[in-house]
């Protein structure tokens, strides 16, 4: 007999203890926000909401600030901007003292654009993770540490819509509402299990780190490309692609509510074969993966795209793969490349045996991408175990933490003496082969 699932004796938290705020999109609420944030003692915790999957850009439409003794307060930026005086006095403001954030890297992109620079961070979903925690969500971890449950129904809405519903700002501000409690029973747990000098390290880390460079070929993302095995359709794909997402840029949507990867790739493999030149040539096509009134709304900016990918000489057409470093995939290495394959299967065993041992993910002790790194440089280093100086500096120059390179450079310096690889458990070799 299945065992019965466990019923939550959670609290819901239905509405913030102050009641819903009014949505500040005016300089006199504005101001009152501001005095009333600064007199308010201790961090500020803070969201914001974008209307990913609905808009091209990744701008806040949503602000949530809260602080002790300093008010709960939703602003809409939409009004201000980050040249506005006000939002720099506020962004000023949250300078002074410690900024929470739960998953902090999707909000401070949109933050930043608005000036909003925090210079003390405490993540409440990554100090989870480092704690040991199951489950890092901003719901279930305060189910698990405050007792109480949050409804999550408003998450991915578009939060472009103006004005907003009410049940949305209530949605919006129960996101801040205990987050201070939530930092500081969090904080208590990595305190408690000498975790908290590590997160700390990883919050800085956060900040400091430059911005995301620009990839490199982003249409070869489309969705479904695997399907795609000759250049002159890679060539479609890639204008189809590009007119896309000037056409998207320029109307601030997602590309996708314009035209689907899977119909740009079912455009591209009929490219040769159909003239697509008209309307009823493209549903002809999509038909059969279902048709969007949207799609057809910039039907010539299609076909031409098509004509200018079919008017390419083979020169002209992209390569099978992009040009980039990245290391081959590990499904091959073990025939191909066994003298790196036998080190790196040490290596993946120490590091996984190291994270369960601390109660930690293990791509939080050292990110995969790393350990291969070091693993494929294994002709560079002596390999008599005396190269955890050169592995420490080289996993500094690669992005990893302090306290991250003194558990796992004596790992990697162990491993690379090895010359027979491990035998992993079938299923393990299932997984690597995916990676």
């Amino acid at each position: 007999m299945a065992e019965e699932e466990a019923i939550s004796t959670a609290t819901p938290l239905l509405v913030p203890a102050g009641g819903i705020p009014d949505l500040i999109t005016s300089d006199k609420l504005l101001r009152d926000a501001i005095d009333q944030l600064a007199s308010g003692e201790g961090p500020f915790a803070v969201d914001a909401e974008r209307a990913s999957g609905y808009k091209y850009s990744a701008r806040a439409y949503l602000i949530q600030i809260k602080r002790k003794n300093g008010g709960l307060h939703l602003i809409d930026p939409i009004p201000f901007g980050a040249e506005h005086p006000l939002m720099i006095e506020l962004a000023q403001l949250l300078t002074t003292d410690e900024f929470i954030l739960h998953a902090s890297t999707q909000d401070l992109p949109c933050l930043r654009e608005l000036g909003i620079n925090p210079t003390k961070l405490f993540d409440t979903e990554l100090a989870g993770r480092i704690a040991g925690l199951p489950r890092v969500g901003l719901g279930p971890m305060v189910e698990s540490l405050l007792n109480l449950s949050l409804a999550k129904e408003h998450s991915a809405a578009d939060w472009s819509i103006r004005p907003l519903p009410q049940d949305w700002l209530n949605y919006a501000a129960l996101d801040v509402e205990v987050l201070i409690e939530l930092r500081e029973v969090i904080g208590a747990l990595l305190k408690d299990s000498k975790k908290l000098d590590w997160a700390e390290q990883e919050f800085s880390s956060i900040l400091v780190a430059p911005p995301s460079a620009p990839r490199i070929d982003p249409w070869r993302r489309t969705s479904g490309t695997h399907k795609i095995k000759k250049r002159n359709h890679l060539a479609v794909v890639r204008e189809l692609w590009n007119a896309r997402n000037e056409r998207a840029r320029d109307l601030d949507i997602s590309p996708g509510r314009l035209l689907s990867d899977g119909a740009i790739v079912e455009l591209a493999l009929a490219s040769d074969k159909a003239t697509l030149t008209k309307r009823k040539e493209l549903e002809k096509v999509l038909r059969p993966i279902g048709l969007r009134a949207r799609w057809f709304e910039n039907t010539d900016l299609w076909i031409s795209a098509i004509a200018s990918a079919l008017a390419l000489t083979e020169s002209q057409w992209p390569e099978a793969k992009s040009k980039t470093d990245s290391l081959p995939p590990i499904k091959i290495w073990r025939d191909r490349f066994p003298e790196r394959y036998a080190p790196l299967s040490h290596a993946r065993a120490l590091v996984q045996a190291c994270a369960h041992e601390r109660s930690l993910p293990v791509e939080n002790l050292i990110s995969p991408e790393l350990v291969r790194r070091i693993c494929w440089r294994v002709e560079e280093f002596v390999c008599d175990g005396s190269d955890q100086v050169k592995i420490a500096e080289l996993l500094a120059e690669l992005g990893a933490r302090k306290w991250q390179i003194e558990l796992t450079a004596p790992l990697l310096a162990a491993a690379l003496t090895e010359r027979e690889p491990l035998a992993l458990p079938e299923s393990e070799s299932a997984d690597s082969a995916g990676e």
